[in-house]
């Protein structure tokens, strides 16, 4: 992926499906002060294989951290499901995604909604700094902090919009989030995909665990990314995301078609 080929500010994207695979729906999410700039490459090649695409912009991000921090984790979530809906309803078989944060948004929608299968990179439910715990008390002491980073990233740069603090009212909420989706576990009947870089400072390994214990028998695969960082997908492994989400979603498409049809 050329940095020319990727938009230079954030936006709100939909494909329209063609082909065989029109009515086949992927709604993509991305991650907390992110955008949809981090997952579009993955949509666009979806969409080039003919799959309808949604991928909604959250409230709070693509603008700044003033603006993040004004927002609550309902106001992220009803911006996804609401895209996912839509594409619901113009498709026949319609499956959930997300970067991260989006991970977390996408397998609680996938627990409150009919869905053929659930991909997902880097999925987050679970944080490293132990803070974390008292962050509820913790932010009306300290308004923001640093956003973590990588270590000689290597991930393609977005614009994302100015995101140089965090606010520690958002990560409240993040972890609100996290907690509802980790609850919704169980609710999901859905196959689930998990993409998961070896290396990465955002998301702990327990997230992974959180998943394989309340998934109960539902967590279909996990491909491990051997050479990327956090934002996977737009890192050296993204082709290999591509690729094996779009298989998943083929076959599973398919096993849906069958198991519906009279």
């Amino acid at each position: 992926m050329t940095e020319s080929s990727i938009p230079p500010r954030p936006a709100a994207f939909s494909y329209p499906g063609h082909g065989p695979n029109a009515r086949i729906g992927i709604a993509i999410c991305h991650g907390f002060t992110g955008s949809p700039l981090s997952v579009l490459p993955w949509a666009m090649h979806l969409a080039d294989q003919g799959y309808a695409v949604s991928v909604p912009l959250l409230p709070g991000h693509g603008t700044d951290w003033r603006q993040l921090a004004r927002t609550e984790w309902q106001d992220w979530y009803r911006s996804y499901e609401e895209a996912f809906l839509d594409l619901a309803a113009r498709t026949d078989v319609t499956f959930t995604a997300g970067l991260s944060m989006g991970g977390a948004i996408a397998l609680l929608a996938a627990s409150r909604h009919h869905v053929s299968g659930v991909t997902i990179v880097n999925p987050g439910l679970s944080f490293y700094d132990r803070r974390v715990r008292v962050i509820g008390v913790l932010k009306y002491f300290q308004r923001t902090t640093v956003p973590i980073q990588e270590d000689q990233p290597t991930a393609a740069a977005t614009d994302d919009g100015d995101y140089s603090r965090t606010p520690l009212a958002a990560v409240h909420e993040l972890k609100k989030l996290f907690g509802a989706a980790t609850r919704g576990l169980p609710k999901v009947d859905a196959p689930v995909q998990v993409f998961k870089s070896r290396t990465d400072a955002v998301v702990p390994p327990t997230s992974l665990a959180l998943l394989e214990k309340g998934l109960r028998g539902n967590l279909a695969e996990v491909v491990d990314l051997a050479g990327s960082g956090h934002v996977a997908t737009l890192d050296v492994d993204a082709p290999a995301i591509f690729e094996k989400s779009e298989a998943f979603v083929a076959a599973h498409a398919r096993r849906t078609s069958t198991l519906e049809t009279p």
